[in-house]
């Protein structure tokens, strides 16, 4: 502001005749108010992004969040993974991401949470991560040679308030396998911490005749789907 002050004095100083001092004053006002106006703006702070947060400790889910180009923190929820009784296995994956994306945003009541939760129906029978690896075990051999369906459901939600929500399915076939290798992939510890026993990115790719739907959502994220209920949250992927 001092510089604009002084240039308006030598304009000052400089004029000729009444017009030309008049000219100059018209020029000074303008430069002392453009300074101003600059150290105005210069003094607001920038407003911040809403933060979004991840309601997981999946890795799974934070390599597919942060592939699409998202920046986010990831806050475990600490929501029990309870079925109820008799409950339908798209009710049940539904409520269980509800249940995660509330709760976290409850503790961050200003940021845009998202919580999932995936589960793997083969037959009548919803298969959830392994008890065990004789449960493991028993879950492959009935997923052999067979097609099975994959149920992701997210839900996004602010302060409490469940703002989107979806679940999404796929239908994965397995091909044929052998007790050996089973065996094999029971030793490698990647079945246990997975619904159904198994990871598509994984060593368990190899067991896979095809998948009908998102691949994603059968790792444990419908990416296009929660990118598009984000953006309408207000939270836009950076652009690569």
């Amino acid at each position: 502001m001092l510089i604009g002050v002084s240039a308006c004095v030598e304009r000052l100083q400089l004029g000729d005749g009444k017009i030309a001092r008049k000219m100059a004053m018209v020029a000074c006002a303008a430069s002392v108010w453009n300074s101003r106006m600059r150290g105005i703006r210069a003094s607001i702070p920038m407003a911040h992004s809403i933060k979004l947060i991840l309601a997981s400790a999946s890795p799974r889910r934070s390599q597919l969040l942060s592939a699409a180009g998202l920046s986010f923190e990831v806050v475990e929820s600490s929501v029990a993974e309870i079925r109820r009784e008799g409950e339908p296995a798209r009710d049940y994956a539904m409520r269980m991401a509800t249940e995660k994306a509330r709760a976290v945003s409850i503790r961050f009541p200003g940021a845009i949470v998202v919580g999932a939760d995936t589960i793997v129906v083969c037959g009548d029978e919803i298969l959830e991560k392994p008890a065990s690896p004789n449960d493991a075990r028993r879950m492959l051999r009935m997923l052999a040679a067979r097609t099975h369906l994959v149920i992701t459901a997210f839900a996004i939600a602010r302060g409490g308030a469940v703002l989107e929500h979806e679940p999404v399915e796929s239908r994965v076939t397995f091909r044929a396998l052998s007790d050996g290798e089973i065996a094999e992939y029971l030793a490698t510890g990647e079945p246990f911490d997975k619904a159904g026993a198994y990871g598509i990115q994984g060593l368990a790719r190899g067991f896979i005749a095809s998948v009908e739907g998102s691949r994603d959502n059968v790792m444990g994220l419908p990416t296009n789907s929660v990118i598009a209920a984000l953006a309408r949250c207000g939270i836009a992927a950076e652009s690569s």
